[in-house]
């Protein structure tokens, strides 16, 4: 995964877990979550130094 990608992964990521903390509808906030969670295993699976945006 380039930094490109690791970047835009990143952006997905935020932009997912801001629509999370907006929702109000449980079951859209759990399947969002689970998006979220995916993302970030996709990242750390990819690059095992990632730790989350921004670090």
């Amino acid at each position: 995964m380039t930094d490109r990608q690791v970047r835009e992964q990143e952006f997905k990521i935020a932009r997912y877990r801001h629509l999370e903390r907006e929702v109000t509808d449980p079951l859209a906030a759990s399947l969002l979550h689970s998006i979220i969670e995916e993302l970030e295993a996709e990242l750390r699976k990819e690059r095992p130094d990632w730790h989350g945006p921004g670090h």
